[in-house]
């Protein structure tokens, strides 16, 4: 692997549009240090229209200049996190974001005080404040939940001790749990991490899978009860945090923000309950060609099909995105092409480089896309899909003001997959090389069970415990492994063994501490399939619609959003479209695969 001294310049973003050498981001990080207590100037005094307007314009700069310095810290830190003089930089920024948030405490509890009235009064005064009505709405329609500033503070100072479930259960998955040694496929004993499971689990050896499968889970078993206490003590606090605020349940509490209706969240567990079937068929597949009589857990994730020998170079993946996404217009392409020419990407691997893809950037610069491109399909649909992300982004800044340019999370993965989905669509129609075919499928078909089918298995138990905690079950080991173990079942369809020890498995989930955040996966792939499958049918308008998406950033609700894409979430056709383009998916793959 090169260092990053010895990577060309044009495989290296340009973060010139952020600053132009470390001095400038020193010049803006030194503003940062000397104003950001100016915002305690404004406690107190958010109650009429010229203070509040003056400090919307404070805010705003201050802000920028924050988001610019912190985008630059970690970039530069992740080009080589080995690097002394950036881990310092970026150490830095995360201080001073620690100490702005303490600042600002007293923001929201005092804008809080105002009412509807005084928002219309202060408009009338300063018509400049107009821009930001909907953020006082947004401000507004919280009111009920805010408590008084003295509660407030309170449960701030307790929420830290009260939310230690997620750290507990990362340091035991990734420090404390020792999992032991299993055999490699060339005969050498291994330690097995939580970290290098998934390579072992996709082994092609059998053996090698189901030993890790096993010993795995194993010491799943033996922490059940530590575990345990641990989620449970993260559902309750999250159920009586919400009680706390006044309102119905924790689900409510987390879908306030993106004012999401908790129908869509039924709506997408009970269309999926129609359609398990599809998994069947699915794991059928998967048992004929791995030519097993029984399909267990350690088989699944093992590839249908040997991977393609088939590479890519950087330039003929760039130029086979830009073809595929051509359906997208020439003034998608044209700013598309921005990526490339203006270098927004970090391309290779390098030593020391964060490992991994993401899309970054801020207001005042263009996107930032960090890639380990290494020449395979895989990283061909990264590129995809890193694009969609900086897409949304590069159009959001282009048509919001500041405030209203950031998306919600609801949204933030339909451009991505949009884009995935057109490029596999694309070099499926543009390859008679049945094996890349049938690799390009497989990897469709994981996407959709992982992303809606797993996903949406994983907000039903989500729900489930928090639902089961409210009416006052104690969430033991036992009942929580037994409520996920049914699930999996139920999920899994019947000819897959779903072998026992996997009742363990939401032990090793993150994101169950994420306050119902995993449903806007599955709820973001439906949303992508209905769009990718309307422009590439030549629905009327659907593709001036999907544009006119991208641009909107945060200026409306996200389900309001994905309206003016032509998307409606609260119709169960959106996901019924997904579950069919699974099963179509499924279809192909067997015709191609039975010739």
């Amino acid at each position: 692997m090169k260092k990053r001294s010895e990577v060309p310049i044009d495989a290296k973003w340009d973060l010139s549009s952020l600053y132009k050498s470390d001095e400038d981001f020193l010049k803006d990080y030194d503003y940062l240090i000397n104003n950001y207590k100016k915002y305690k100037d404004f406690e107190g005094k958010l109650n009429n229209a010229k203070d509040i307007y003056d400090f919307f314009i404070f805010d705003e700069e201050f802000s920028k200049k924050f988001e610019a310095a912190y985008n630059y810290s970690s970039r530069k830190f992740d080009e080589d996190i080995t690097n002394f003089k950036y881990q310092e930089l970026s150490g830095k920024m995360d201080k001073l974001s620690t100490d702005i948030s303490e600042v600002t405490s007293f923001i929201v509890p005092e804008m809080m005080k105002l009412t509807e009235d005084d928002v219309n009064r202060f408009i009338e005064e300063d018509p400049k404040l107009e821009l930001y009505r909907r953020e006082f709405k947004n401000l507004l329609r919280a009111k009920p939940h805010v408590l008084s500033e003295a509660e407030e503070k309170l449960l701030s100072l307790l929420s830290s001790p009260l939310s230690v479930g997620e750290e507990i259960s990362s340091y035991l998955c990734d420090s404390d749990i020792k999992f032991g040694t299993i055999t490699n496929s060339e005969g050498k004993e291994v330690e097995l991490t939580n970290s290098n499971y998934s390579l072992y689990i996709s082994d092609k050896d059998r053996n090698v899978r189901k030993n890790a499968f096993y010993t795995y889970y194993k010491q799943f078993e033996n922490m059940q009860n530590t575990f345990a206490s641990a989620y449970s003590s993260h559902v309750k606090y999250m159920n009586t945090n919400a009680k706390i605020r006044g309102y119905k349940d924790a689900r409510e509490a987390a879908l306030f923000g993106g004012n999401i209706d908790f129908k869509i969240y039924d709506n997408l567990i009970d269309t999926l309950h129609k359609n398990l079937y599809i998994m069947d068929e699915y794991y059928d597949l998967k048992k004929e060609v791995l030519g097993l009589d029984e399909l267990h857990i350690y088989d699944i994730y093992a590839d249908l099909i040997s991977e393609s020998s088939k590479e890519y170079t950087f330039e003929e993946a760039k130029n086979i995105v830009i073809s595929a996404l051509s359906v997208l217009g020439d003034d998608y392409i044209n700013d598309l092409k921005k990526a490339f020419d203006d270098r927004w990407i970090d391309v290779y691997p390098n030593v020391g480089k964060a490992g991994g893809a993401y899309s970054a950037g801020c207001y005042t610069s263009n996107p930032f896309i960090l890639l380990n491109f290494n020449g395979k399909f895989h990283d061909v649909s990264t590129l995809a899909h890193e694009l969609g992300h900086s897409m949304h982004s590069y159009y959001s800044v282009k048509n919001n003001p500041y405030i209203y340019y950031g998306y919600k999370i609801f949204v933030a993965e339909v451009a991505s997959q949009v884009n995935e989905i057109i490029l596999a669509r694309y070099l499926i129609d543009h390859t008679s090389d049945r094996l890349e075919k049938l690799n390009i499928l497989d990897s469709l078909m994981e996407l959709f069970k992982g992303s809606i089918v797993r996903q949406t298995m994983f907000a039903e138990f989500e729900w489930l415990m928090h639902k089961s905690e409210s009416e006052g079950e104690i969430l033991t080991s036992k009942y929580i492994s037994d409520c996920y173990y049914d699930l999996y079942k139920k999920y899994s369809g019947s000819n897959m063994v779903s072998d026992p020890e996997i009742r363990y498995e939401w032990e090793k989930i993150p994101h169950f501490y994420y306050n119902f955040y995993v449903y806007q996966y599955a709820t973001g792939l439906a949303a992508a399939c209905y769009i990718a499958s309307n422009i590439l049918e030549g629905k009327d308008g659907a593709l001036d619609k999907y544009l006119k998406f991208l641009s909107l950033g945060g200026s409306m609700d996200p389900v309001d959003e994905l309206k003016v894409a032509g998307v409606d979430m609260n119709d169960p056709e959106v996901i019924q479209k997904c579950m069919d383009m699974f099963k179509s998916v499924i279809e192909e793959f067997k015709e191609i695969y039975e010739k």
